[in-house]
C-alpha cells in the first residue's frame, strides 16, 4: 500500500467541493431537480467540511480538526 498523504487527502475533497460547485443540473424538472439540487448542497457542504480541516496525528490516530463556524 503506499504512503497516506493527508495532505493530498484533504485536496482531494477541496477539489470534490469545487467540482460540486461547477457540477450542471441534467434537464430534469419538478422533484427530481429539487433531490438533484438537495444532494449537491449535501455533497458539498461535506466535501468542503473535511476539505477546511486541519489534522494531527494523535495516538497513531489520524484527528480531523473541522472548522464549524464561519
Amino acid at each position: 500500500m503506499a504512503e497516506f498523504d493527508v495532505d493530498q487527502f484533504i485536496k482531494r475533497f477541496q477539489a470534490r467541493a469545487h467540482a460540486v460547485q461547477e457540477r450542471n443540473l441534467p434537464p430534469v424538472a419538478g422533484p427530481e431537480r429539487r433531490l438533484l439540487i438537495e444532494q449537491a448542497e449535501a455533497d458539498f457542504m461535506d466535501f468542503s467540511l473535511v476539505g477546511n480541516a486541519k489534522w494531527a496525528v494523535e495516538d497513531g490516530k489520524l484527528v480531523l480538526r473541522i472548522p464549524l463556524a464561519g
